[in-house]
């Protein structure tokens, strides 16, 4: 049992929040502000809004664009400040751009493009990015918007999927930058394994190592017809900027900063935990069949620590869609598979609470976070007639946990530091 009563999956939910909170864009950005005013503040991404009323309480009255997901501009209390009245706001879509999203990348390339040589530009840059700020190049936005969602489908990872839309765009891969004289200071929350700067965001302001024959590769490797973008592709046009001199970029927060919290969250609880690494990629249900096989270790074996223990996991995974999938993401996808796996064992869930979600308070097409598994899950799901693994078929995984009640939401939480499996093993 743990060290002193308490319910599990609370002690595991207080440590996603507590997490959240010590993690928070104003916590990460304040040791980086400071030093010479910038002429113009641009933030886009999930955690634009937060980072955008950090920058402003450093630099105030400074000129503002900021780019965010259609229904988080006023996730702030301070939203409706005099201050924030200034700021040039625009919504727009994720994960598939939209109107907004060129309306986004017009204004910014604009704004920037309107600097002099000498003058700076504070960019505050998080998860999200790639979708929210679009300037198609050498494709429609519908044929951009139709590619965008046959990559979310396919499997293709983040690095894929960016790796594609960075040379179909003016606007990433380096392409803000290479719009301005202006000095560029590029300050960076990570939702990316590894955090490459290049690849976040789709690397705005950056050089890009890529180029249009690895995008070409990504096609050919998903075997994705995409006529529009391969013409372009092989066209003969100026690929992405391998230099920007006057640009540079620091990531100030990721993943391990948030599964520390969650360690430090769950350690004053007086669970010993365990991070297992931030770098976990992959299909979701391969995760899981890991994450049992850990759990089964230390169940039978006590390693790789004796119990009581929390189990950490961070990184990201993906999920290939067929054409009829139902509603889900790849949080509640690990813990539905986890759920099968773990329930064709002997000791089963005994003991054993998950919760699984995305720093973001949105995990694919669900209105959730994740979602959380309790010992008695499967129970619960057979008394209730429903059958994990036809759900798990069909990657309608969101119906399933709300029928159980186990559904994790807490709405977008203007970060976007990556996701977080934490398994509580009593």
């Amino acid at each position: 049992m743990l060290p002193h009563p308490a319910d599990p999956a609370e002690v595991l939910r207080g440590a996603f929040l507590s997490a959240l909170d010590a993690v928070s864009p104003a916590r990460l950005l304040a040791p980086h502000l400071g030093g010479p005013r910038p002429e113009f503040i641009l933030a886009v991404g999930k955690a634009s809004v937060p980072m955008a009323h950090a920058a402003l309480n450093a630099y105030a009255g400074v000129p503002t664009l900021v780019v965010t997901p259609h229904g988080t501009a006023s996730a702030s209390q301070d939203s409706a400040s005099e201050a924030w009245s200034r700021v040039e706001v625009i919504a727009a879509s994720h994960p598939v751009p939209d109107a907004g999203s060129v309306r986004a990348g017009r204004a910014a390339l604009e704004r920037l493009g309107s600097l002099r040589a000498g003058q700076r530009a504070l960019v505050l840059l998080s998860g999200g990015g790639s979708a929210l700020l679009c300037a198609p190049r050498g494709v429609t936005l519908a044929q951009k918007q139709a590619l965008t969602g046959e990559l979310l489908r396919c499997g293709a990872d983040i690095t894929e999927i960016n790796t594609v839309r960075k040379h179909l765009s003016a606007v990433k891969g380096g392409g803000l930058a290479l719009a301005t004289r202006a000095r560029v200071r590029t300050l960076v929350l990570s939702d990316v394994v590894g955090d490459p700067l290049d690849m976040i965001a789709s690397g705005p302001t950056v050089p890009d190592p890529t180029t249009f024959a690895d995008a070409l590769a990504v096609l050919n490797r998903y075997g994705l017809a995409a006529p529009e973008a391969r013409a372009y592709f092989l066209s003969g046009a100026p690929d992405t900027p391998e230099t920007l001199p006057d640009s540079a970029a620091t990531v100030i927060g990721g993943n391990r900063h948030l599964l520390e919290a969650a360690r430090e969250a769950l350690t004053a609880q007086g669970v010993p935990t365990l991070i297992l690494g931030d770098t976990f990629t992959g299909e979701a249900r391969a995760l899981a069949e890991f994450h049992a096989s850990v759990i089964r270790s230390v169940q039978e074996h006590g390693t790789p620590a004796p119990r009581p223990v929390a189990l950490l996991s961070g990184g990201e995974a993906t999920v290939t869609l067929g054409p009829d999938a139902g509603r889900g993401g790849r949080n509640l996808e690990f813990a539905l598979a986890l759920l099968t796996e773990l329930g064709g064992t002997p000791a089963g869930l005994r003991g054993v609470h998950v919760l699984s979600a995305g720093s973001d308070g949105v995990d694919g097409s669900s209105d959730a976070a994740g979602a959380v598994l309790h010992p008695d899950s499967l129970d619960r799901a057979r008394a209730l007639g429903l059958d994990p693994r036809g759900y798990l078929r069909r990657h309608d995984t969101h119906p399933f946990f709300d029928a159980l009640g186990d559904l994790l939401r807490t709405g977008p939480t203007g970060h976007n530091v990556g996701d977080v499996r934490a398994i509580l093993i009593e």
